[in-house]
C-alpha cells in the first residue's frame, strides 16, 4: 500500500508541472476534441509508465547508462519540440480554414497516430528516467516485499500520470466547438509559442 501511494505522489509530481507536453496535450483537446486529447495524454502516460518501470528494474545502472548521452537526448528534445509548434500552429491554421461541416474528422486512425506522437516527444526526456529512480532507490529497504512495492509504485505512477493528463484533455475538449474560430485559432497559436520558446531555451542549454 507504501509503495502504491508514494507511487501515485510520484506520478503527479512529474505530470503536474506545467510544461510543453502539457500544453500540448491541451491544445490537441481543443482544436481535436476529447478522443484525441485523451490519445495525446494516454501517449504520455505510457511514456512514464516505462520510465517508471525501466527505474524499478535497472535504477542507477540505468542512470549511469543515460549520463553520456543525455545531452543528445536534449537537442534532441528541443528539435522535437520546436517540429510539433510548427505542426500545431499549421493544423491550427487549417482547421480555421476547414469548412464547418467538413471539419469532423473520424477518430480511430487519428487518435491511434496522436497516441504514438505524443508517446515519442515524452520518451526524449530521459531525465524522467532518473526523477523516478531517484525515488525507487531512496526508499529502498531491502525487504522481501520490496517488488511488490516496487511495482505498486509503477502502478500508481502510471494511474496518477494518466488521469493527470485526462484531466488536461478534458479540460481543452470543454472548449472544442465552444469558442470562436478565430479565438480558438489564436488560443492554440499562442500554446504552440509557448511549446517554441521551451523547446529553444532546451537547445539552448543543451547547446552551451
Amino acid at each position: 500500500m507504501r509503495g502504491l501511494v508514494e507511487g501515485i505522489l510520484a506520478g503527479y509530481g512529474i505530470a503536474v508541472p506545467v510544461g510543453a507536453v502539457a500544453i500540448l496535450i491541451v491544445t490537441t483537446g481543443m482544436v481535436s476534441g476529447f478522443r484525441k486529447g485523451f490519445a495525446a495524454g494516454a501517449g504520455a502516460a505510457t511514456a512514464d509508465l516505462i520510465y517508471a518501470t525501466a527505474a524499478s528494474a535497472a535504477g542507477t545502472a540505468l542512470i549511469a547508462l543515460l549520463q553520456p548521452v543525455a545531452r543528445l537526448f536534449r537537442i534532441a528534445g528541443g528539435i522535437v519540440l520546436l517540429l510539433m509548434a510548427g505542426f500545431g500552429i499549421v493544423q491550427g491554421l487549417r482547421k480555421r480554414e476547414e469548412p464547418r461541416e467538413g471539419s469532423r474528422t473520424p477518430g480511430s486512425t487519428g487518435s491511434l497516430a496522436t497516441y504514438v506522437r505524443f508517446l515519442g516527444i515524452t520518451l526524449v526526456n530521459p531525465l524522467t528516467v532518473v526523477y523516478f529512480a531517484a525515488l525507487i532507490l531512496g526508499r529502498e529497504n531491502g525487504g522481501q516485499t520490496f517488488l511488490v512495492e516496487r511495482l505498486a509504485f509503477v502502478m500508481g505512477a502510471a494511474a496518477a500520470s494518466l488521469s493527470w493528463q485526462t484531466l488536461l484533455a478534458a479540460l481543452g475538449s470543454l472548449l472544442h466547438g465552444r469558442l470562436p474560430g478565430r479565438f480558438r485559432t489564436v488560443a492554440v497559436i499562442v500554446g504552440n509559442l509557448i511549446v517554441a520558446a521551451l523547446g529553444t531555451r532546451i537547445l539552448v542549454l543543451a547547446l552551451r
